[in-house]
């Protein structure tokens, strides 16, 4: 098997065989974020796989480790999609909402982490680089967790993806490919739509938003015979709170200041707390304009 670097959460290989070349994941269970539920994630992909939703083909899942057929493609640039790709992403959306698979667990409602200052204490007392960023944006920390534990979401509630973002997808003969389906589960329709639109419809920060793009999601989605919901802040805060807690967890990772065994390097999870520092209050202040997406 062969490394695949760059993923932040697990670790990926490529193992090549007589019988073809297989995606081989070694998932993160030291220090986990959330529970992982194998049985269920396996049953959506195969339901998804066989209804024609582009993805790799699911093979083998376990506790600790995913098998995929490995699929040939080309990563997207940093930079929006274009706006036929975004359309047939908001159609793949409506295709996967439409399959009915149940799930049994309700989504997690454990309130937003409000341990920023003493993070940022720890992090003077262990000399982290990036020590006065996060003791100059505690306070905004936490307010970016009130509006998490407040804000109204209104519902329907959908099993999905939950991921769909730039580095989740592949493009093929200029067509989107869907991967790392392991965070699969319900989660409102809103915030799916919502942190999937802005993901492909921008570049590096929040500066070259492409409303346009953002739209062709949406228009997708109903020409997949989706219903939108409402426009709201609901539609912004499951990225919001998903990059919050992503960056505690790098944090705590750095803190502890050893290369970790499982999940990212250590050099990585400097980056992606170097990311949520400066991108998370970014992303937070701009909530107004963002909602003038929806209209």
């Amino acid at each position: 098997m062969t490394r695949v670097r760059g993923k932040s959460s697990n670790r990926l290989y490529r193992l090549d065989t007589d019988q073809g070349s297989f995606a081989v994941k070694d998932l993160n269970l030291a220090d986990r974020r959330g529970a992982y539920r194998p049985g269920d994630v396996f049953r959506f992909e195969r339901a998804a796989f066989a209804a024609g939703i582009p993805m790799p083909e699911p093979i083998s899942a376990d506790s600790g480790v995913l098998v995929h057929r490995w699929v040939e493609g080309d990563k997207l640039p940093e930079a929006p999609v274009p706006a036929a790709f975004a359309l047939e992403i908001g159609e793949i959306l409506a295709r996967i909402h439409a399959l009915g698979v149940q799930w049994t667990h309700a989504p997690a409602e454990d309130p937003a982490p409000r341990d920023w200052p003493e993070l940022a204490e720890q992090a003077a007392a262990t000399g982290q680089p990036w020590a006065d960023e996060l003791a100059s944006r505690a306070g905004t920390f936490l307010a970016i967790a009130d509006f998490v534990d407040t804000c109204e979401r209104p519902g329907p509630v959908v099993v999905t993806h939950k991921d769909i973002r730039p580095w989740n997808l592949l493009a093929r003969d200029g067509r989107p490919v869907i991967l790392d389906w392991e965070l699969s589960g319900a989660l409102e329709l809103a915030s799916e739509l919502g942190s999937t639109a802005l993901s492909v419809a921008k570049g590096p920060g929040f500066d070259s938003i492409e409303p346009g793009v953002f739209r062709s999601v949406l228009n997708g989605y109903v020409a997949g015979g989706g219903v939108l919901p409402p426009p709201g802040p609901s539609w912004f805060v499951f990225m919001i709170e998903g990059w919050l807690g992503f960056t505690r967890w790098n944090i705590v990772r750095c803190l502890a200041g050893v290369e970790p065994p499982t999940g990212p390097d250590l050099a990585m999870s400097h980056e992606e707390v170097r990311n949520g520092l400066r991108g998370l209050p970014d992303l937070f202040g701009r909530l107004p304009g963002l909602e003038d997406l929806l209209v």
